[in-house]
């Protein structure tokens, strides 16, 4: 069963409420975005699969730990890309696959127009990054299409969520969990998170 982890962390918090103002501008906001995408990356690997490791200290043999493998990270363009880079600061060997989705025009739902991960991502945990979670559908939509090329082991990181794409994600795909920076309240009826912070990939990126 999916399980849901909400950070609890009053620097997270103070950093997302920079994060939300309207008034941070462009050069800020990418900032922020990146130190609490690290704090989030923190929490994301904690469980990552690891194997014992035989090394020397300068004292002594001892047995450790190191990651079985080396997990890919899967930004859902454009805006999770702005998540990509505070989680290789602390895990710098990982891959980096790509997911771009866009609705159609007649049935309003979620298609595919690229995609490029690793041949080995089954062997590997996968991580797929997107600052918002709100109405669950791409979200979903982009988990199905990377099960479709194998993954089996898939973590969903996100900055801020609505109760509504947590719900989605949980019931669409009960095996992979969530980590959640902050749970708002709603959707409106625009289907934007509230308070949320508007559009992520357009406040990342200067495109309002």
């Amino acid at each position: 069963m999916s399980q849901t982890t909400i950070l609890n962390h009053n620097l997270l918090t103070h950093k997302l409420t920079l994060l939300r103002d309207k008034n941070t501008d462009v050069k800020d906001f990418r900032n922020l975005l990146y130190e609490i995408a690290t704090l989030i990356a923190y929490e994301v690997t904690k469980t990552l699969p690891v194997k014992d490791a035989e090394v020397e200290t300068p004292l002594c043999k001892m047995t450790g730990a190191v990651l079985e493998n080396q997990p890919v990270l899967v930004p859902i363009l454009r805006a999770g890309l702005g998540m990509v880079e505070p989680f290789l600061n602390i895990i710098p060997a990982a891959k980096v696959g790509h997911i771009g989705l866009a609705r159609n025009h007649d049935t309003h739902l979620p298609e595919e127009y690229y995609c490029k991960l690793p041949d080995d991502i089954s062997q590997r945990e996968v991580i797929v990054l997107d600052p918002m979670l709100a109405t669950g559908g791409s979200g979903s939509a982009a988990i199905d299409f990377i099960k479709k090329r194998g993954a089996k082991n898939i973590r969903f990181a996100c900055i801020i969520a609505a109760p509504e794409g947590v719900e989605v994600i949980k019931k669409d795909h009960p095996d992979v969990d969530i980590f959640v920076g902050v749970l708002d309240e709603c959707l409106n009826e625009n289907a934007y998170i509230v308070p949320g912070l508007g559009d992520a990939g357009d406040r990342l990126f200067g495109t309002l």
